[in-house]
């Protein structure tokens, strides 16, 4: 997902993996260990099917994915970024956001799961929404004001993340990525040719800037 919203400064209050922490560094721990990877595009058929679970846990391989994927998502400036994005076939999603409310929220989630909301309490907001698959276009998409996401992390222990508004987007998102789905799929036809049509105009500025970012990084 693609940053659309929210506090960019340092002094503010940290979730990582659902919990609060006293301090956080500007960058994520993983993003100086992570190597960036190429972001899949839409029209890449990855994007297009239901990822495998994850199997096995506690690998190093799984842990440099996750790192790779924060370091990706990092030099694109977005605000999650899902395992089939880097060209991986796995239930997989990083993210590193910052709500309306100023909290930072920063994690990582494998076969994540979104529990179902009963219909007298769901509540849907019309926000903007970008995509780091689809460079360049946002476009205003009804999503549920808050969201409950249930999985694992990288070592297999349960988490349990909960969000609300830019945060519960973001989750919405990311999940929706891991079952071959993009935030186009939520438009009109008119509006997703449209959207298309921005992307090819955006798409080589979109990538010289996020090689500008990653040289920045020294990756």
């Amino acid at each position: 997902m693609a940053v659309g919203s929210g506090d960019t400064s340092q002094d503010r209050r940290v979730r990582v993996q659902g919990e609060p922490v006293e301090s956080f560094p500007r960058f994520a721990p993983e993003v100086e260990r992570g190597a960036v990877r190429r972001i899949t595009v839409v029209g890449e058929e990855i994007l297009r099917r239901r990822c495998q679970e994850v199997t096995e846990f506690g690998t190093p391989e799984l842990s440099r994915l996750v790192d790779d994927m924060f370091a990706t998502n990092q030099v694109a400036e977005g605000a999650g970024l899902a395992a089939n994005q880097v060209g991986v076939d796995l239930q997989l999603f990083v993210w590193d956001i910052t709500d309306e409310w100023g909290v930072r929220h920063v994690g990582h989630i494998a076969n994540p799961v979104l529990d179902e909301v009963p219909a007298q309490q769901r509540r849907l907001i019309d926000e903007s929404e970008g995509c780091l698959s689809v460079p360049g276009p946002y476009r205003v998409v009804p999503r549920l004001d808050r969201a409950v996401v249930r999985g694992l992390d990288k070592d297999g222990r349960s988490l349990v993340i909960e969000g609300r508004g830019y945060f519960a987007r973001c989750l919405q998102h990311e999940t929706d990525h891991l079952r071959g789905h993009l935030y186009l799929d939520r438009l009109s036809q008119r509006e997703r040719r449209t959207a298309l049509r921005e992307m090819a105009k955006a798409r080589d500025e979109t990538f010289a800037r996020r090689a500008a970012s990653a040289a920045k990084l020294g990756k």
